[in-house]
This record gives structure tokens, C-alpha cells and sequence, in this order.
């Protein structure tokens, strides 16, 4: 049950930071108020990661910036790392 519920909140996790990259890109396209960076650093902090990066691929969204582009899949690694961890402790404790 607990995995569920882990695997349900990266679900969502994905799914907001793939859609607020695709926001931005089309805010900023527009001239409009934008994410600010520290959000998109706290999404990728708390599990968005895979999305914020997926997003940053398909929208061509601060793509440019190497911190970004090396920042969300360091991320994605540090929690896909947490998640095996996670498996291993409910599987086999």
C-alpha cells in the first residue's frame, strides 16, 4: 500500500512539472508573467524531475541552460535511487 501511494505521488509529481514547463514555454512566448526558476528547482527537489526534464525536451524549454539540462536528471536519479531503496526496504525487511 505505502509503494502505491509513493508511486501515485510521483505520478502526479510528473504530470505537474511536464505541464508547468509546457506553461512557461507558452507564457513566455507571450510575454507574460513566467515560473520563476526556484519553483522549477523545488518541483525537481520534491519528485518532478522526469517530468520537468521531459517537458524542458518537447517544449524546448530552458534547454539551453546547462544547469537545467544537467540539474533535472541528476534529480530524476537521486529519486529514482529513493524509490529502489524504498522497494528494497518494503520487499525484503
Amino acid at each position: 500500500m505505502l509503494f502505491m501511494l509513493i508511486g501515485l505521488y510521483y505520478v502526479i509529481m510528473q504530470l505537474a512539472g511536464y505541464t508547468i514547463m509546457g506553461v512557461d514555454k507558452g507564457r513566455a512566448k507571450r510575454g507574460e508573467w513566467r515560473v520563476p526558476e526556484k519553483r522549477l528547482w523545488q518541483l525537481a527537489f520534491f519528485g518532478a524531475g522526469l517530468g520537468l526534464w521531459l517537458g524542458m525536451e518537447k517544449f524546448r524549454h530552458k534547454s539551453k541552460h546547462l544547469n537545467f539540462r544537467l540539474g533535472f536528471p541528476l534529480f530524476t536519479c537521486l529519486h529514482a535511487a529513493f524509490i529502489l531503496f524504498i522497494y528494497y526496504e518494503i520487499t525484503f525487511k
